[in-house]
């Protein structure tokens, strides 16, 4: 955490070589007095994640679409965990990086970030998914997510399908009294575990269980219907465990 902590902050410190050209803004009508600060946590954080899996043999394997990280890994503590079914998992990360105005109980994800039921009638149809809903208080939506729940390498490896989201918190001095200063430092940073596509529609079902577990994301109605993302409550991923969403607040 103290490397990724001074990483992070490098980029405030930096200002002076990127102020004249900033990142684009982003977002509905942004307010203008923060910098976007998604790539900050993309290289600073993310790139980072396969120092935290030594032991566990990661294998960056190739895929056309996904989340940000993508890692085969492979340890006799996931044989044990599986029961002896499979040796490999199939990690998945996506970092969601956001500051003070934007830290929600909740984070969007899209149709490439959510793993379905893996329906796979024959060879040649290949697999596809059900197709879920996003359930709101006032209105919901279908999710099509495209990540099976697990894949079966060609050399035979099954690897299920572990879903994480990485939400690093950036805080705002520029918001603080007193402090005469525009830099984004790292505040916290949140581990979201989602469940495998298998026990979030099929057993034990837990969207069946908390129907607002998936609910409506922040697209417009003219977005493609295929790629429209939608939020993943943390409340509620803390009821079906504590463990799924962890966080660690930086002094």
């Amino acid at each position: 955490m103290v490397a990724i902590r001074r990483d992070y902050d490098e980029a405030s410190y930096l200002h002076a070589f990127w102020k004249n050209y900033p990142p684009e803004k982003r977002g509905r009508a942004p307010v203008g007095d923060q910098f976007p600060w998604i790539e900050v946590g993309e290289h600073a954080l993310g790139s980072k994640v396969i120092d935290f899996l030594e032991g566990y043999q990661p294998r960056d394997v190739g895929l056309p679409t996904g989340p940000d990280q993508r890692y085969v890994v492979s340890s006799n503590d996931i044989l044990g965990i599986t029961n002896g079914i499979t040796a490999s998992a199939w990690l998945f990360i996506d970092i969601k990086s956001v500051g003070p105005r934007d830290d929600f109980s909740h984070t969007v994800m899209s149709h490439n970030q959510i793993s379905g039921d893996g329906i796979w009638n024959s060879p040649a149809e290949g697999i596809s998914n059900s197709i879920l809903t996003a359930t709101g208080k006032r209105t919901s939506h279908p999710f099509h997510c495209s990540i099976p729940p697990l894949y079966v390498l060609s050399d035979g490896t099954v690897a299920p399908v572990i879903m994480m989201a990485i939400k690093p918190v950036y805080k705002m001095l520029s918001l603080q009294e007193g402090i005469g200063e525009s830099g984004q430092p790292l505040s916290k940073v949140s581990l979201i575990t989602i469940p495998n596509g298998i026990p979030l529609t099929v057993s034990p079902n837990y969207l069946k269980q908390h129907p607002s577990l998936l609910f409506p994301g922040k697209d417009d109605k003219g977005k493609d219907p295929l790629k429209v993302r939608a939020r993943i409550s943390f409340e509620l991923l803390s009821k079906i465990a504590d463990w799924r969403v962890r966080t660690t607040t930086l002094a």
